[in-house]
């Protein structure tokens, strides 16, 4: 008999997120026919997961771990692989009053010992009772448990064990309901402590921003270990009762039209997010030998979310390009903002509007007077829409002085889904929280009440007093031939001469020395256009420059690396 996968559609009526905790969501979630659907590397279903067996095996796993001796405020520290055995473990936790704290799997640290060593660093800050893995992961994830001294357990093990019957505690929507760490954090990481009323609240608030509808079916390829995949795309289906499908992170890297197929083949309408990169990634794989629409239908895809990363409009409209034939319509493109700070959503794009720019003038991004000497230069700054229901923002200066519209400063957020401070780091939480607004480190302005994000405070190259955005010198360099998005990362150095300047590290694929050669001055020429200043420029392996947990490039990492000559550039002569 076919699996058949949990209906769109279904009796229960649907709720917003109005609960007073996550255990409350699940069980009204658990009263209807929707659920999670795993499916494999080539995106057929391998299991529908209904709300109800969730919540049944949420219970006996709550069970088993005060059985344990699991108390409540105690942390479970889980390997966050998309699939039950995580998700049964995840709401258990949350049944027993313990914070379930997510972490990443192995993908994105480039081998065994990075990946030891960052587990081993994020057990130390949470402090975890427990540690849960995939069987598949137990060499390398037992030794980050006996480094810290976490008692560690693979999850099937854990499920086989007997329940017994255990008194659960009673929660309230002020307790914490599990830690989350940013995608950012390795050597300093920092935990993010969710209670039930913020993370409700936020849920609630990006249901409303994007007018979810009862036939809308949500479908997910991203990590249950970063804030949009765990909270928008796991959590959020939870609290809005949505059916949603899964495809491992790691088997969208191997074939990533295997999503757009699953959004082809449901009916309903969906609702599915990414950052930029897999937009990107999916566009490039389309051999313009093929027609989109002779394999997709993704006429019903209603809202295509973009964020967790700088949103690209020439990207966007590349994919635009790519599977227009197939039915994807430019205005489906949901364009947000948020971090795991804010539990999720700072700010949603209204539903049916698209793509909408600004061009903004070089000299204003980097704080400069008009150009006088070399043609006036524009970037595309995308419209992320308006603050979500209850969440408040100001754009403010050095002096924390809030700045008009059209001016560019720190953004600073402040609503009920706003963390309270990160977990055991009251220092960390004092930099960037005042008076309950949060300030989240990224640049960017208000243009009719609606959020422009210009980049990353820290990112930002300041030579001879004057701002350069890392990104504009990157995606620079990806317009020459053989490039692509994540080949390239900008920062500043100091020159053994004492100055500042630019370093851009480039992964270079051709072995040719003199190919290399012309490599390295064309990217000099195309930089020096851009910033009117000379760079260094380090042509590097394949797969060099490090990502964070999310699949984004780390430019702080990779800094890092290369000033400790970790990363090296290729010998050329000169």
């Amino acid at each position: 008999m076919a699996l058949e996968p949990t209906p769109t559609v279904d009796a229960l009526p649907r709720r917003f997120a109005d609960f007073e905790t996550l255990i409350d969501a699940l069980d009204y979630a658990a009263s209807g026919e929707r659920g999670l659907n795993f499916h494999d590397a080539r995106g057929q279903l391998s299991q529908a997961y209904p709300f109800s067996t969730l919540r049944t095996d949420a219970l006996a796993n709550a069970c088993r771990l005060i059985e344990h001796g699991i108390r409540p405020g105690d942390r479970i520290a889980l390997v966050a692989e998309t699939g039950r055995d995580f998700a049964a473990m995840f709401f258990g936790a949350v049944y027993a009053g313990a914070w379930p704290v997510p972490l990443p799997l192995p993908t994105s640290f480039g081998g065994k010992d990075s990946y030891i060593d960052q587990l081993a660093v994020q057990l130390g800050s949470s402090d975890p009772k427990m540690l849960f893995y995939p069987i598949e992961l137990a060499e390398m994830a037992g030794a980050a448990a006996a480094q810290r001294k976490v008692n560690g357990l693979d999850y099937e093990g854990f499920a086989a064990r007997d329940v017994k019957p255990a008194t659960l505690p009673t929660l309230s929507p002020d307790d914490i309901a599990y830690l989350q760490y940013s995608s950012g954090s390795t050597r300093f990481p920092h935990g993010v402590a969710v209670t039930h009323r913020a993370l409700l609240n936020n849920l609630a608030a990006h249901a409303w921003g994007m007018m979810l509808e009862p036939q809308d079916r949500c479908v997910s390829w991203l990590p249950w270990y970063h804030d949009m995949g765990l909270v928008g795309c796991f959590l959020s289906p939870v609290a809005n009762q949505v059916s949603t499908d899964y495809l491992k992170t790691e088997d969208f890297a191997r074939r990533p039209l295997a999503w757009l197929d699953m959004i082809s083949r449901h009916q309903g309408t969906t609702v599915s997010y990414s950052p930029t990169f897999g937009y990107d990634i999916c566009a490039r794989r389309m051999s313009s030998q093929t027609k989109a629409s002779d394999r997709f239908d993704l006429s019903r895809w209603r809202l295509a979310g973009n964020g967790a990363d700088m949103i690209r409009p020439d990207v966007m409209q590349n994919f635009v390009d790519a599977f227009a034939e197939a039915g994807f319509k430019a205005n489906a493109f949901l364009p947000s903002y948020g971090l795991a700070e804010a539990t999720l959503a700072v700010s949603i794009m209204p539903p049916g509007e698209g793509i909408v720019v600004e061009l903004v003038e070089e000299t204003q991004l980097s704080g400069g007077s008009d150009p006088q000497d070399r043609p006036r230069r524009f970037r595309a700054i995308v419209n992320c829409g308006k603050p979500v229901r209850d969440m408040s923002v100001e754009i403010r200066d050095e002096d924390g002085v809030p700045l008009p519209e059209k001016m560019i400063g720190k953004l600073w957020a402040k609503g009920p889904s706003i963390m309270q401070g990160y977990f055991r780091d009251d220092e960390a939480t004092a930099a960037c929280m005042s008076d309950g607004w949060l300030d989240t480190g990224d640049m960017a302005y208000l243009s009719n009440g609606s959020i422009y994000i210009v980049g990353r405070a820290k990112d930002m190259i300041i030579i001879n007093g004057k701002n350069h955005w890392p990104q504009d010198i990157e995606w620079a360099v990806e317009q020459l031939p053989g490039f692509k998005a994540g080949d390239i990362a900008a920062f500043a150095i100091t020159t053994p001469g004492g100055e500042e300047t630019p370093a851009v590290l480039v992964q270079c694929r051709t072995s040719d020395q003199q190919e290399r050669a012309r490599l390295r001055d064309q990217i000099r020429e195309k930089v020096r256009a851009i910033t009117g200043m000379h760079c260094v420029v380090e042509l590097v392996p394949p797969r060099t420059l490090p990502k964070t947990s999310s699949g984004k490039l780390s430019r702080a990492k990779a800094r890092n690396l290369y000033l400790a000559g970790e990363i090296q550039g290729y010998d050329i002569a000169a």
